[in-house]
């Protein structure tokens, strides 16, 4: 396995037993029998093609921004997208890029040219891909919006490309990719002429704002629910006494209810089970089930 992996990505790009903790911004979960890192399209296709046609478990992530990786790991082999597929172009009003781009980049590429509409992805920790996968969005803006194109292999290796928000199935914290198996190779995002120092400046107060009301200090997925439907999960956490509940390394954040945080050594099972009681709580008290955001892989 490990020469066929090495041929396939080079081996600076094979990572054997690894933990998975060290490829999540939870900073959880147990080993992966092995990760690889493609730099090209090519590598990337080739890699996921050989591995099905000889029926290998594949598990494909991004920056590992909203995952919680089970302490037993991953069987089989990780293909992590951030690291490699890293290439952007601008064309007029339009910007292509990988799906390994982070967004902090994208934001940053977009307002260096000029274009207005990606401001509001500055702070998310994740990449182009995975954003797609999610519809990733903040401070009242999603991906749908500046999103017009994306190319993807299929589960048969065969490239396919989705136009328009109908193809991508984008809804809230959801596309089309959450129901298919294929995967991202790169998106084009169409987005409008701007300031380059009001949009600069629009990204820095977005910036003090996620400072000061998210617990940036401490390792997280981010927000742990879903929005319930006419409310915010924060706020129901908050109201039903749970701000700063603990299990084991896992906590309710004291700053913000709607994040979970890794305070000192959690394990997966400290978040799962922080989870379930939080969900347990806020179903008895207000008849409302709250639906995690965070993906989780592996045996729980």
């Amino acid at each position: 396995m490990k020469e066929l992996l090495e041929k396939l990505v080079g081996a600076a790009n094979v990572l054997i037993d690894e933990p998975m903790k060290n490829h999540t911004s939870f900073k959880i979960g147990g080993p992966a029998d092995f990760i690889v890192v493609p730099q090209t399209k090519k590598s990337l296709c080739d890699t996921v093609k050989t591995l099905r046609e000889q029926g290998i478990p594949i598990t494909i992530i991004g920056n590992g921004s909203n995952l919680l990786v089970s302490d037993k790991g991953i069987r089989g082999v990780v293909v992590k997208i951030a690291g490699g597929l890293n290439g952007v172009e601008v064309e007029r009003n339009t910007i292509t890029a990988q799906s390994g781009v982070l967004l902090s980049r994208l934001a940053s590429v977009a307002c260096s040219s000029g274009l207005t509409g990606l401001e509001f992805a500055a702070g998310i920790p994740g990449t182009v891909g995975g954003a797609i996968v999610m519809n990733a969005g903040a401070y009242d803006h999603e991906m749908k919006e500046v999103v017009t194109e994306t190319t993807y292999i299929d589960e048969n290796g065969n490239l396919g490309v989705l136009k328009g928000v109908r193809e991508h199935k984008f809804g809230y914290r959801a596309s089309i990719f959450q129901s298919e198996n294929w995967i991202i190779l790169e998106s084009v995002f169409r987005l409008k002429p701007g300031n380059i120092d009001e949009i600069r400046a629009e990204m820095d107060s977005i910036a003090r704002k996620r400072k000061r009301k998210q617990p940036l200090e401490f390792p997280s997925a981010g927000s742990a629910f879903k929005r319930p439907l006419g409310g915010f999960a924060a706020k129901l956490i908050d109201d039903a006494g749970l701000k700063g509940a603990k299990i084991g390394g896992a906590m309710v954040s004291d700053k913000h209810s709607g994040f979970i945080i890794n305070v000192g050594n959690a394990t997966a099972n400290d978040v799962c089970e922080l989870l379930k009681k939080v969900q347990t709580e806020v179903s008895a008290q207000f008849g409302i089930t709250l639906e995690p955001e965070v993906k989780m892989i592996g045996e729980f």
